[in-house]
């Protein structure tokens, strides 16, 4: 991003504020057009023109998609896939039951979960599923196949749906909620119940503890090329370092974006070492990892940053908040 320090030190102007009318509970971009999934069950499309999709009849409990289609899981038992027309498909229904956790495979396979089974749905063939020790905490594929991991208490589990052994459980002690695979398939990351990560260098199973967090980590995301993990649930940006075999023991985090406020979503840009850090103000920077340089993409507004998401040339960033009004915003 040579530009950047040419550009001014605010480009809030050119931020678009959407009033999608929620709170925000995830951003995707489906090619040109952000998808706000909010925490009410609707899908707000934004592309040149707005649209509203009633994509659940209640809460929205989970988000995740590709670069096609927003998947959704709601308390109304529904896996919902929404696409940048507007046209919706349920993936699964089932009345009654909440659906935790979602995922996206890289070939378009969905995995969600309920308490603690975990579905696998091809895009052609039979369902499957797995029931796991505890409530299924969060589900990320591999970059590459159909390898599920799965995080519940006492670890995370890897999950080859199309075998018939069963999963390699990793363990250790504690509950683990949000799950994430390295881009090269080398470690997995959890987030924990209580105000630290854990990982796992899968070759050889050892084990990363990263803690010193002030409060739980709700937000992180690999940087391009998976040098670095950035991370929330502190005063700045914690980026823990990622580029060598053996991962972040024996190294300190770098620190970006220091603030009185805490970091409540981060954003990794898609092709450069670049950063979106949201605060629970509501303020946005984006950040420059190689010397820290920060632009001010918006202003506070008192309504914490829920969700953001690049779209994928890096030219537009999508800023969802815990209030009723969100943000888009093209370089």
């Amino acid at each position: 991003m040579a530009a950047l320090s040419s550009s001014p030190s605010s480009l809030t102007s050119k931020l678009r504020p959407v009033d999608v009318g929620g709170a925000v509970a995830g951003v995707r971009f489906l090619g040109p057009t952000a998808a706000f999934a909010l925490e009410g069950g609707a899908v707000v499309l934004v592309g040149e023109e707005e649209q509203r999709v009633e994509a659940h009849k209640g809460a929205i409990l989970s988000v995740s998609g590709d670069a096609k289609r927003l998947v959704t899981g709601g308390d109304d038992g529904r896996v919902v896939a929404t696409k940048g027309d507007g046209s919706v498909e349920a993936v699964f229904e089932q009345k009654g039951r909440w659906i935790d956790q979602v995922a996206v495979a890289g070939d378009g396979a969905v995995a969600f979960s309920v308490g603690k089974t975990a579905y696998f749905q091809p895009v052609k063939g039979e369902r499957k599923s797995h029931d796991f020790p505890s409530t299924v905490g969060g589900l990320a594929f591999a970059p590459k196949g159909t390898r599920l991991a799965v995080a519940h208490y006492g670890g995370a589990s890897l999950w080859f749906p199309n075998a018939v052994a069963k999963p390699e459980v990793l363990e250790w002690k504690g509950s683990h909620r949000g799950v994430l695979w390295h881009p090269e398939g080398r470690f997995l990351v959890t987030t924990m119940q209580e105000p630290a990560l854990h990982g796992w260098r899968l070759p050889d199973g050892a084990h990363m503890r990263m803690s010193g967090y002030p409060s739980r980590v709700r937000s992180m995301a690999f940087t391009v090329g998976g040098r670095y993990l950035a991370t929330s649930g502190s005063g700045e940006a914690i980026l823990w370092p990622f580029g060598s075999k053996e991962g972040p023991m024996g190294k300190q985090p770098t620190m970006l974006a220091p603030r009185d406020v805490r970091v409540s979503a981060v954003a990794t840009h898609p092709k450069d070492e670049v950063i979106a850090c949201g605060y629970e103000d509501g303020l946005v920077l984006m950040v420059r990892i190689s010397d820290g340089a920060e632009i001010l993409l918006r202003a506070p507004d008192g309504k914490p940053v829920s969700a953001m998401a690049w779209r994928a040339d890096g030219g537009a960033l999508a800023i969802g908040t815990e209030g009723e009004t969100a943000g888009l915003l093209a370089f």
